[in-house]
């Protein structure tokens, strides 16, 4: 079992960042890939970025390449997201996802991730 708590939400304006943060519970953290999606209301769920368990790969949606960065602290259990250049359209409330196996490259598939958070909402005003 894995116990994922997001955290790093908040109101931004067009052009800022913000650094999404996901404690994860568990000793196994650092096998699990780990994911990022969110869905904004009205929309289905989509992928954002993906990290593999060793860090080593990671996959990233077209529409946040170049832009956000996802990466990982097995020592602390906690996985990362920065977003810079954030645009209106990033708004969504956004869900860290835990794969508990070893894929590499790191699945984009909603589906094959075993654990999610709560969600932490960010918001970007143009």
């Amino acid at each position: 079992q894995v116990l994922l708590v997001e955290s790093g939400g908040g109101l931004v304006q067009s052009v800022g960042s913000l650094r999404l943060s996901c404690a994860a519970s568990g000793r196994t953290f650092s096998t699990h890939g780990m994911g990022w999606f969110r869905q904004a209301p009205g929309k289905e769920r989509e992928f954002v970025a993906a990290i593999a368990w060793s860090g080593g790969s990671t996959r990233y949606a077209d529409s946040v390449k170049g832009r956000f960065t996802i990466s990982r602290d097995n020592g602390k259990n906690t996985v990362y997201l920065q977003m810079n250049s954030l645009k209106p359209e990033d708004t969504a409330l956004y869900y860290c996802a835990a794969d508990s196996t070893r894929r590499v490259p790191p699945t984009m598939l909603r589906y094959q991730y075993d654990y999610w958070g709560q969600g932490t909402q960010v918001t970007v005003s143009s």
